[in-house]
Parts: C-alpha cells; structure tokens; sequence
C-alpha cells in the first residue's frame, strides 16, 4: 500500500519561509518524478514543482528563485524549502509521486505539469499566508 504523509504546513506571514516534508512508503520513489502540488480555495490544483530520478528540477514560474525542490531516495523523503512566501500562495499543499518514469522533468518541460501524471497523492497539507 503506497502512502504519502505530508508535514510542515503552518502559518507564516508575508516573506516568510516553511518547509514541507513528505515520507514516502510502500513505494521505490527513487525511479520516478516527485512533485509538489497546490489547491487554493476555488482554484484548481496547480503544479509546483517537481524532481525526477535524475535529481534534476522543475518549478513553476511563479515560484523560481523562491522554492527549492530536493529529495533524499534513502530515506524516501521529498521536501520543499519555501521563501519569501506571499499570501496568493496560502492554499493546501500536495505530494505527489509519478505513475510512469516516463515523465521526467524533460517531458513536464515540454508538456507542461498536470495532475494526470501523477498515480499516489498525499492528503495535502495547509499553508496559510497572512499579509
């Protein structure tokens, strides 16, 4: 049974950091793309970022220079260090895991980032910006 469990979420004010952390289980992460997604309310879930098996990244425009994807395959882990935060990007917070090695960074470079991509998901967890 793959699980994903999210940590780290919180409320920060504006400019602020927080650094989210998934564990992986049940699952040999190490072969495919991790992603970080986020759902605000009344949007749809947007893609952040993501690291393939090659431990190269890709972020969304919005959050260059400011996110910083990274993942440790011994331990299972993936994390997002977060800077300089805005409250436009208070929203809930999803780990994700890749359903094909397939989709590498190359590929969400040429495609574009969508949830379909991805086969196991976490329950998300909150971040709230306040200004």
């Amino acid at each position: 049974q793959v699980q994903l469990v999210e940590s780290g979420g919180g409320s920060v004010q504006s400019g602020g950091s927080l650094r989210l952390s998934c564990v992986v289980s049940g699952y040999t992460a190490s072969s495919y793309s991790m992603g970080w997604f986020r759902q605000a309310p009344g949007k749809e879930r947007e893609g952040v970022a993501t690291i393939d098996s090659d431990v190269t990244a890709y972020y969304a425009d919005s959050v260059k220079g400011r996110f910083t994807i990274s993942r440790d395959n011994a331990k299972n882990t993936l994390s997002l260090q977060m800077n300089n935060l805005t409250p436009e990007e208070t929203a809930k917070y999803y780990c994700a895991a890749a359903s094909n090695p397939y989709y590498s960074n190359s590929y969400f470079r040429q495609f574009g980032l969508r949830e379909w991509q991805f086969a196991y998901w976490g329950q998300g967890t909150q971040v709230t910006v306040s200004s």
